[in-house]
């Protein structure tokens, strides 16, 4: 299992919580022989992938790109990639405000999000987002009760 993370804001992130997260998601969902890169960047940039890659010319709190585009014979079992999750920190920010979360509540929320959107579930239709919230706040339930304890 290999977990990237990469900062691209002036922010500081508790990234040793993410890695527990992902750590756990992956276990839970049989997928510790993948790697997953998890992205944080603000407002502009967020806008700019939502415009290119969904035509959404507006911010937004995370995007997931799935990996393994199975070019045949080149993606060896012990290196899948299961993809990237792009988080946008300041929306995350404005989020635990809004939603009366702490910033890591509404982090592990939208990561969470955003790893299951990696294993293909889709939020496009009301059944679906109800379906991912349901299997998020489950995942974080039984799996995370460290976000409100210290890591």
């Amino acid at each position: 299992m290999n977990i990237e993370i990469n900062n691209k804001t002036r922010n500081t992130i508790n990234t040793s919580l993410i890695k527990k997260v992902v750590k756990n998601f992956l276990a839970k969902y049989k997928k510790n022989n993948h790697t997953v890169s998890i992205a944080f960047v603000g407002d502009k940039t967020m806008r700019t992938l939502n415009k290119q890659y969904r035509e959404i010319d507006k911010i937004t709190d995370v995007m997931a790109f799935p990996g393994n585009v199975l070019i045949k014979d080149f993606i060896k079992p012990e290196k899948k990639n299961l993809g990237e999750v792009i988080i946008n920190y300041a929306q995350i920010k404005r989020q635990s405000r809004k939603f009366n979360n702490s910033i890591d509540q509404e982090l592990i929320f939208i990561l969470v999000h955003g790893l299951l959107h990696l294993l293909n579930y889709n939020d496009t239709t009301e059944k679906g987002r109800k379906e991912m919230e349901k299997l998020g706040e489950a995942i974080i339930n039984d799996q995370f009760s460290m976000i409100n304890s210290p890591c």
